[in-house]
């Protein structure tokens, strides 16, 4: 016994565990794949930090020269005018009205084919409608922006419906941005509805619940944080969407109050100034900087809102 156990390897004392034997052994793979994840996180920073800065130093001049209480109280919106005017207002509530009905149509709909997805569809099906739902997020914009002014604005709205509405519209661009957000919302929602523990659907149904009740009164609220992680990220892409709204909703920048008029939202502007002739460091160059940096502290704004609510209703199991 004793030569037995000499010869198949070094006896581990009663005191000794066996993987206290590999707790000295270095892991080079491992610090190697912090070391990598240590610079991309570290690399994340210092491109935000970047971003801020490009958008800052010009917004610096802009409000040097322009007050910021008329920048963000101002109801006329005309930089380019020999009477020039530099009042947000217009921009913000086209940027509000083209979200809002983006959301109408993309939360609805994200949510439902997220509960078809998890709840009722068997695997098979899921692993082939899920792909088929997110092939809509890989459309170009510039497809979507043109199918809004062509098909939606001039044969949905003013045709069959005979809306009294212009050439351009913010209902159009909404309900187009509504279509292009969905995969977005859905994906996420789906994914959080699916790690929910299949216990907890169990008990549900041991109690007399039917699938539906399960759904809404079970999964939901256990899944709350990724769903409401899901609308935020809807939310940052209806306001940041550009190709969209740049084509479909206008280029007249005016105060916005009903889903048929026209109007420019602020990634609109930017894209439309962006290829003009304004020079480089002059006033009319630093409005681009100055809206973009609002638009870029909105965002900001709505993803520590929707931080602070999921680690408040995060649900760990």
């Amino acid at each position: 016994m004793t030569m037995l156990a000499s010869r198949s390897g070094p006896a581990i004392s009663p005191g000794r565990s066996a993987t206290s034997h590999f707790v000295g052994r270095p892991r080079h793979g491992e610090t190697a794949i912090k070391l990598v994840l240590r610079l991309a996180a570290a690399l994340t920073v210092v491109t935000t930090a970047g971003i801020l800065l490009a958008l800052a130093i010009p917004s610096i001049a802009f409000f040097a020269e322009i007050p910021l209480t008329e920048f963000l109280a101002g109801t006329r919106w005309a930089p380019r005018f020999a009477d020039a005017s530099f009042g947000v207002i217009p921009l913000l509530t086209a940027t509000a009205w083209t979200t809002g009905i983006a959301l109408l149509i993309a939360v609805p709909l994200g949510l439902g084919a997220a509960v078809l997805l998890s709840e009722y569809v068997r695997p098979r099906v899921r692993k082939l409608l899920k792909p088929l739902l997110e092939v809509l997020a890989g459309v170009p914009t510039v497809v979507y922006g043109f199918f809004a002014l062509q098909f939606v604005q001039a044969t949905v709205l003013r045709e069959w419906l005979q809306l009294d509405t212009a050439a351009f519209s913010v209902l159009a661009a909404g309900l187009v941005m509504g279509v292009m957000i969905v995969p977005t919302v859905a994906s996420i929602a789906e994914d959080a509805m699916s790690a929910v523990p299949q216990a907890l659907r169990q008990g549900s149904a041991a109690l007399g619940a039917n699938r539906m009740q399960t759904s809404v009164r079970v999964v939901f609220p256990a899944a709350l944080s990724g769903i409401v992680a899901a609308i935020v990220l809807g939310i940052s892409r209806a306001v940041g969407e550009t190709m969209i709204v740049a084509i479909a909703a206008g280029s007249q920048a005016r105060i916005v109050t009903g889903a048929l008029e026209q109007g420019q939202t602020m990634t609109g502007f930017i894209a439309n100034a962006a290829l003009g002739d304004s020079r480089v460091g002059s006033l009319e160059y630093d409005t681009l900087f100055a809206v973009g940096l609002l638009l870029f502290l909105i965002t900001l704004l709505i993803n520590f809102i929707s931080i602070r609510f999921v680690r408040r209703f995060r649900e760990a199991y």
